[in-house]
């Protein structure tokens, strides 16, 4: 049933084969890193960009992981383009290039999980698995009315949607499946009469569909502050630094700032400032950067200097053409902060 309905309504996605034609294991595996907590509409520039730029995974492997950032900076989840760069390196180092047709070589490499090794390895390569993401999830919890609360429901989850893998075509259900979720099993008001699963599905019998799947209850992470310190020199440059390798936004580019705590005193930012050899005036400006991250939301206080031309840099940082500002491997947060001084 949901085959037949795939060869019907099936979506043109840049990133799919033609009906007929085997998928590219790279564009595949290049489209599900970056759909990851990413929308289709925002993916869609941003898989153009990098095929664009990097047509192979031998050219992707062989790009320094600065461009690549660069490229990536306003997709978000930064640790998806260190992981999708250390990925393609060891494609290339470990198989020559070529992603391997075996979902535990795929499972091996770096920044590929149980969901992208077996979307890769389905939809690349026929193989018998079936991708859980969430619309997959929502589908599943449906069909059988699944009454555990998430995440703790996964692994049944798994189960029951591997038991539906047909025999044959399992690249094309795998896709089928995700496309179900995505138009028809939507998470408000779903197209209960449009879906090829429609009679069998015991949430729509007992018509509270939309109340799957069940959700524990979210805790809001605590907020979190901060300084962020925008240094511009008369030269028309601004005083950039590189993010540590480890930990959130691992090597994306930042202005100065200090850490971000749940304790953080205002009256105490300056002692964070960047130094140099005469130190500036900082002025605090008005209002603060908001942003919130995944596991916690974040307030910014901006503090702007002006230097003279010619002034050195300090240890850890560099300065940086204003004009050149949107080639950087700017996380959200920090162009935020830029835009706050700068405009």
């Amino acid at each position: 049933m949901l085959l037949a309905w795939y060869d019907r309504h099936r979506r043109v996605l840049p990133w799919r084969a033609q009906p007929g034609k085997k998928a590219d294991p790279y564009a595949v595996w290049l489209s599900e890193i970056m759909l990851q907590q990413t929308t289709v509409k925002t993916v869609g520039p941003y898989y153009a960009k990098f095929l664009t730029r990097w047509p192979s995974v031998n050219a992707l492997a062989s790009a320094p992981l600065d461009d690549v950032l660069r490229a990536w900076a306003g997709l978000g989840y930064y640790a998806r383009a260190r992981n999708l760069h250390a990925c393609a390196r060891a494609v290339v180092e470990r198989h020559g290039g070529v992603f391997p047709a075996d979902l535990e070589a795929l499972r091996a490499l770096p920044g590929i999980g149980e969901y992208t090794s077996a979307a890769v390895g389905s939809i690349a390569f026929d193989l018998p698995a079936v991708p859980v993401d969430g619309n997959v999830e929502r589908v599943v919890t449906r069909l059988y009315a699944v009454e555990e609360a998430m995440p703790a429901a996964k692994p049944e989850i798994k189960r029951l949607a591997a038991s539906l893998l047909p025999p044959h075509r399992s690249g094309d259900f795998a896709q089928a499946f995700m496309d179900l979720g995505a138009t028809i099993c939507s998470p408000k008001k779903p197209a209960c009469a449009l879906c090829p699963w429609s009679e069998p599905c015991v949430a729509r019998l007992r018509g509270d569909q939309e109340t799957f799947p069940r959700k524990a209850r979210k805790r809001e992470g605590k907020l979190r502050r901060g300084a962020a310190f925008v240094a511009l020199r008369a030269d028309g440059c601004v005083l950039l630094r590189q993010r540590p390798e480890k930990g959130l936004l691992g090597s994306m580019t930042e202005v100065p700032g200090s850490d971000w705590t749940h304790d953080f005193d205002v009256a105490a930012a300056l002692q964070s400032a960047p130094r140099f050899r005469r130190q500036p005036p900082w002025r605090k400006l008005a209002g603060e950067v908001t942003h919130v991250f995944t596991h916690f939301p974040l307030a910014l206080t901006v503090f702007v200097a002006e230097l003279p031309r010619g002034t050195p840099s300090p240890k850890g940082a560099r300065w940086a053409r204003r004009a050149g500002l949107a080639d950087e491997a700017l996380p959200t947060v920090m162009r935020k902060v830029l835009s706050h001084a700068l405009d």
